[in-house]
C-alpha cells in the first residue's frame, strides 16, 4: 500500500469516527432528512443511490421510514468512488 493509499485511508477514518462520536453525543443528528440530504450531496446523486439501493432508509422506533436516512450511512457513500456507475451523457 502506497502512502498517499493509507493517508487517504486514515483521513477517511477520522471523518467517519469523528461523525460517529459527535451522533452519539447529540452533537449531529443520527439521521438525515431526504431533503438535508439532497441539499448536502445533490438531488442526482441521492436518487441515483437510492434506485440503485446503495442506501436504504432508516429504521426509526422499529419502523422504516422512507423520508430519513443514517447519516453515517450517506456520509460513506457520498466518500467512496460510486462514479463509476454514471452514465455518459449520450447515454442519458
Amino acid at each position: 500500500m502506497k502512502l498517499k493509499e493509507l493517508s487517504q485511508l486514515l483521513i477517511e477514518a477520522v471523518h467517519i469516527g469523528t461523525g460517529k462520536a459527535m451522533a452519539e453525543t447529540g452533537g449531529l443528528p443520527a439521521h438525515l432528512c431526504k431533503a438535508d440530504a439532497y441539499r448536502l450531496y445533490g438531488r442526482s446523486d441521492v436518487d441515483r443511490w437510492i434506485e440503485e439501493k446503495l442506501i436504504i432508509p432508516a429504521i426509526i422506533n422499529g419502523k422504516v421510514s422512507t423520508k430519513f436516512f443514517d447519516r453515517i450511512q450517506l456520509e460513506r457513500i457520498a466518500r467512496s468512488s460510486n462514479r463509476l456507475t454514471y452514465l455518459p451523457v449520450a447515454d442519458r
